[in-house]
């Protein structure tokens, strides 16, 4: 596990490589964020984009997703995995939104988990990037490189994972950690193929090192 000092070169590492790593889910406002990330749910975000960008002209409220048949919101969206599960999702979120919220999205981590198929990791991306509350949403990406850099135990779950980095990160830095740490496992530290020859953090990452030296030995 790395130490306090460790911890700070790695998030100065992660600033220095991708100073303005944000939110790549494209969106007008917190609702169509919501529904973007709802779709982003084990499905890659430039998939989401191509779909959303068409989507979003069609449906501008919680009504349009309401007062269509779900057989033609399903259309929609059949290119993204899991589609009939999270059109029936995106429907009901919409109602419950209109019932409860007079169709304006919640703002708070506590509401958002209310909505149907909004688990935790969407409520923290909606709540920072929507409405600037810090936040650190674990994804396969944060996870991974929570782990492969001993930030983490391997065999934390999701929530420990969360709940760590909450505690190891100073809270101003919740949100801009979150999303440097996806593009740092989106595009450096890949789950198949991580650059660890190039990796400025190999020299504190044990499972850098132990692929290096694998290498080395297969070479």
């Amino acid at each position: 596990m790395l130490n306090s000092t460790q911890m700070r070169e790695v998030l100065n590492t992660f600033q220095e490589m991708f100073p303005d790593a944000d939110c790549e889910l494209e969106h007008k406002n917190a609702f169509e964020l919501l529904v973007a990330v709802v779709l982003s749910a084990q499905c890659t975000d430039v998939l989401v984009n191509k779909v959303t960008r068409q989507l979003f002209q069609k449906y501008k409220t919680p009504e349009d997703y309401v007062n269509v048949p779900i057989e033609e919101l399903q259309q929609d969206i059949k290119s993204i995995g899991l589609y009939r599960n999270k059109s029936k999702n995106i429907r009901k979120l919409s109602q419950m939104l209109i019932d409860e919220y007079d169709g304006v999205v919640p703002s708070t981590k506590e509401e958002l988990q209310k909505l149907a198929g909004v688990g935790r990791k969407t409520a923290n991306v909606v709540s920072a990037v929507a409405f600037g509350e810090p936040a650190i949403a674990v994804d396969t990406h944060v996870e991974r490189v929570s782990k492969r850099l001993g930030i983490c135990r391997w065999k934390d779950s999701v929530l420990e994972v969360e709940k760590t980095l909450m505690k190891r990160v100073p809270r101003e830095e919740w949100s801009a950690t979150h999303h440097r740490m996806i593009f740092f496992g989106r595009y450096h530290c890949k789950a198949q193929i991580p650059n660890c020859e190039e990796c400025p953090l190999l020299y504190l990452c044990r499972e850098g090192q132990k692929r290096m030296k694998r290498k080395t030995a297969h070479a």
